[in-house]
């Protein structure tokens, strides 16, 4: 059995409800198809793929992140076959294959941060060969933008963009996220070591340059409600392509309250949304796609 599959995740028809994300399913492949299909169909041009990996297929040296027939590579080609106008991201980091939940090894209790970038490239390169269009190295790594952009140029990925979270903040905003790709249980101590300080916003501008600098083509913002301003930050000081991640924590508040009945969730949701964009975000990765994009084509 290769390891890093999920193997009950490649029985078919699965649609399994997050309980922390109302409205939110880890899906088997033939159901991402189902759900790209019915993107493409409401207008949205691009999706992201993160996998669910169970704790059993979880080990200390992530072979499963590069594996070809890992379900995330098992889906973007699935996608890619059935829904060819769907641009696809993807996820590049560790934590969803690593035993202690963590976005890269960790030896005697610290991170390792070039035997992770190594990886991360093989992980990266296994998605630009399944068909990715569009690589998210979420993981915060330094340096890992430019061996990424190199490894993909040496193997003729010339047309494969990256898309970097280059100010990921160390924020309790993911928990729900946690819980929906089976990281929660798995993560040791926390990320403080590798994300970013709340507090700090010159951090950023300098981790945004650096990424910028090697060789990336889009930045990502993340969270994205508590970290507006530096979005517009990013936006005016740099001029690149910059998106906004609204996160899990920020989605399960709006549609909680929502469910409760105590916000107008479509209202709130566009609001958001909109703020998104007022704050010089070029687009926004988020869970309420499918939501907005119903309201939009009504």
């Amino acid at each position: 059995r290769s390891r890093g599959l999920g193997d009950v995740y490649k029985r078919q028809g699965i649609e399994e409800p997050v309980p922390s994300m109302p409205g939110v399913f880890r899906r088997s492949v033939d159901k991402v198809v189902d759900a790209a299909r019915e993107a493409a169909d409401l207008g949205i041009g691009a999706m992201c793929i993160f996998p669910y990996t169970g704790v059993e297929d979880r080990t200390e040296d992530c072979e499963g992140a590069w594996d070809p027939e890992n379900n995330a590579n098992r889906a973007i080609r699935a996608i890619r076959d059935a829904v060819p106008e769907m641009v696809i991201m993807t996820d590049v980091a560790l934590d969803t294959y690593n035993i202690n939940g963590h976005d890269g090894f960790v030896e005697d209790g610290i991170i390792v941060n070039d035997r992770t970038v190594e990886a991360l490239v093989k992980m990266a390169l296994a998605q630009a060969d399944a068909g990715a269009h569009i690589i998210g190295p979420s993981d915060m790594m330094d340096g890992r933008i430019a061996a990424i952009r190199s490894g993909l140029e040496e193997a003729d990925h010339t047309d494969v963009m990256i898309m970097s979270y280059s100010a990921k903040y160390a924020s309790a905003f993911y928990g729900p996220f946690r819980d929906a790709v089976g990281a929660s249980g798995a993560l040791t101590g926390d990320k403080k070591t590798y994300q970013m300080d709340p507090a700090n916003t010159d951090e950023a501008m300098r981790e945004v340059s650096l990424d910028i600098s090697e060789g990336a083509d889009m930045v990502m913002v993340k969270p994205g409600l508590p970290y507006l301003d530096i979005i517009r930050r990013v936006k005016d000081t740099f001029a690149m392509p910059t998106f906004a991640y609204n996160v899990s924590g920020e989605y399960a508040m709006m549609r909680g309250a929502g469910d409760a009945g105590w916000l107008d969730y479509d209202v709130v949701m566009m609001e958001t949304l909109m703020g998104f964009k007022r704050a010089g975000a070029d687009g926004v990765l988020t869970y309420h796609a499918i939501d907005a994009a119903k309201i939009l084509n009504d």
